[in-house]
């Protein structure tokens, strides 16, 4: 399985910061996946670019693809903008999830603008741009993506809910 993660930020594409969220949403990943091969991208926060960056990554079959920053408010955070170019559909429950479980500890997790959705059978979810609340949403998230990803692929198990058990009773 190939997993990416493409970190958005002009100061860290340009050498003028280094990029730790991206690195350690990878190291995340591969706790979770340690069969996968996590590819790793670096670039501005420029929405053409982003949307090539996506559409390149699930041509190749990429499974689950990580955005990690552009979600904010600034001028120049255009990730989830660049992101619904290349959506078939979304998954707004993933990015609400992140969010509200970010608010807990964080009030400004509620200003992230994030997305999640498919593109064909590829994932893909952006994450805030700093390390800490880039791995605390993508731990908040991490067993519905490993559900959400066998799905896409076509999988046909749910797991027992309460809501809808098919179950005799």
């Amino acid at each position: 399985m190939q997993l990416a993660v493409i970190t958005v930020s002009d100061r860290c594409s340009q050498g003028q910061m280094t990029d730790t969220a991206g690195p350690a949403v990878a190291a995340l990943l591969k706790r979770e996946w340690p069969e996968a091969e996590v590819r790793p991208a670096l670039v501005p926060d420029d929405e053409a670019t982003i949307a090539a960056t996506l559409e390149q990554f699930c041509s190749e079959g990429t499974a689950l693809i990580l955005t990690v920053g552009g979600t904010g408010l600034g001028p120049r955070d255009r990730t989830p903008e660049a992101t619904r170019r290349v959506l078939d559909r979304e998954a707004p429950g993933l990015a609400e999830a992140m969010r509200a479980n970010g608010a807990r500890s964080n009030a400004y997790a509620w200003l992230s603008r994030g997305v999640a959705g498919l593109r064909g059978s590829t994932l893909i979810v952006n994450l805030p741009g700093s390390r800490r609340g880039a791995e605390e949403s993508l731990a908040s998230i991490v067993a519905l993506l490993h559900h959400g990803l066998a799905i896409a692929a076509g999988g046909q198990s749910h797991p027992y809910s309460a809501v809808c058990d098919p179950r005799p009773r």
